[in-house]
């Protein structure tokens, strides 16, 4: 299946698109350490050199750990949120000096980014250059996990693994990828509850295999203590937007929790122009907004299962994988390379249902959030009413939702064809039909 009408367009734009990747997100990544990178890399140097991993999250002992090492600018530094597991990411580079060590990640993070463009041509049936093409267009996302050193290219890569097992009928494998990085980052979460309501309990066995796992060894390296403080006092936090060092009322980590804070909660310091100063509508605003998008979702899932048709799988969990990041407490430009799986897989069935329309909406939506000036949004960010401009990435994923939402409900009933329409993937020679 083509993404891009003009073949000739379609290499034009994925080599300008990688070119800006080389020149704005490897190169500085290359030459400099910046920030997020020394936070990952300090608590690896902390656990190699057997320190004490009980203070992870007491920010200033942790900074001066930072000082020692000489890695990063320490005022900024901190390990609260990162789960415990996450002190572990970077342990086998620890030898190296910051740099170097950084140099490693992101030749890592780029086979994974290519490992990633490879498996989504042949999930989705699309040429190289139309899923090289579609990946690079999440635009800062990638650009930003690379420069920063951020492990959510890997994640995301697990996730399309876990699918691509799934559709290969390796129903442990499957969760066994699906569950990797869980314990780390939560995201991957929402594919395994998903199974589990289907009753597919292979991949729930082999999600709960890997996180036990990476849970048990975590425990063993870093003691207990920082796991219990972990669940005792900064997840919670952590879920409700509360992270240490940040701007709680900041639009740069788009949130429904940052925005409705910004409209009705006053601070003389943060927030001093707020729309009204009523603390009451955060949390009404705050709790209707996730129970409506909450309720829409799963209502949606209900018809989809219902209605028998062969992409019942792979919209569902487009629509959970967009739906997870549409009500996260806090959302970064790089954790938009999560999008990867669920966006291209609801354009897929969007192309597969003679729906190209949504389609071109969720990739014109999706390249918006990969490229959109934020700067410029910015700026309204604090001035009452005005607020809601500063949040553009929040309001197109919202976009992307609801046309998923429109679609299934005002879709006609598929046809017998489309029920038995076969999956360009093969398993032992064979055309393989997509499990939903």
């Amino acid at each position: 299946m083509q993404l891009f009408f003009k073949r000739p367009a379609a290499i034009l734009l994925f080599i300008a698109l990688a070119l800006a990747l080389v020149a704005r997100g490897i190169v500085p990544a290359l030459s400099k350490v910046d920030t997020d990178f020394p936070n990952y890399f300090t608590a690896a140097k902390i656990v190699a050199d057997g320190g004490d991993t009980d203070r992870l999250y007491d920010n200033l002992w942790f900074q001066e750990q930072m000082r020692r090492y000489q890695i990063g600018k320490a005022s900024d530094g901190a390990f609260k949120p990162f789960p415990p597991p996450t002190a572990l990411l970077l342990v086998p580079l620890a030898p190296f000096e910051p740099q170097n060590a950084l140099r490693i990640v992101t030749v890592v993070g780029v086979l994974c980014l290519i490992c990633s463009i490879i498996l989504l041509a042949r999930i989705l049936s699309w040429s190289f250059v139309d899923s090289g093409g579609f990946v690079l267009l999440s635009g800062y996302a990638v650009l930003n996990a690379l420069r920063l050193g951020q492990p959510y290219i890997l994640v995301s890569l697990s996730c399309i693994l876990g699918y691509y097992a799934h559709l290969k009928r390796r129903p442990l494998l499957a969760g066994i990828c699906f569950g990797l990085f869980t314990p780390i980052k939560y995201f991957p979460v929402v594919f395994l509850v998903y199974f589990a309501f289907r009753k597919e309990w292979r991949i729930v066995l082999g999600g709960a295999i890997a996180i036990v796992i990476v849970t048990s060894v975590s425990i063993g390296v870093l003691g207990w203590k920082i796991h219990e403080d972990y669940l005792s006092s900064v997840l919670g936090n952590h879920l409700i937007a509360k992270l240490d060092m940040q701007d709680p009322f900041t639009a740069r980590y788009q949130s429904f929790d940052s925005l409705f804070r910004r409209l009705f909660i006053f601070d003389a310091t943060l927030n001093p122009r707020p729309l009204w100063a009523l603390p009451p509508l955060y949390g009404i605003g705050l709790i209707t907004t996730k129970v409506s998008i909450f309720l829409a979702a799963i209502a949606t899932l209900i018809k989809l299962a219902r209605s028998g048709a062969a992409n019942t799988n792979a919209m569902s969990i487009g629509i959970l994988g967009i739906f997870t990041l549409l009500v996260a407490p806090a959302t970064a430009t790089y954790h938009f390379v999560l999008l990867w799986l669920p966006v291209g897989l609801v354009m897929n069935c969007f192309f597969r249902e003679s729906a190209p329309l949504y389609a071109y909406f969720v990739l014109g939506a999706y390249s918006l959030i990969g490229f959109f000036p934020y700067g410029h949004a910015y700026r309204f960010e604090g001035r009452g009413g005005l607020t809601v401009l500063a949040y553009p990435r929040l309001f197109l994923l919202l976009a992307i939702f609801m046309a998923c939402v429109h679609f299934i409900w005002n879709r006609t009933e598929p046809n017998r064809e489309a029920r038995t329409r076969e999956s360009p993937l093969f398993l032992d020679g064979k055309s393989l039909h997509d499990p939903g």
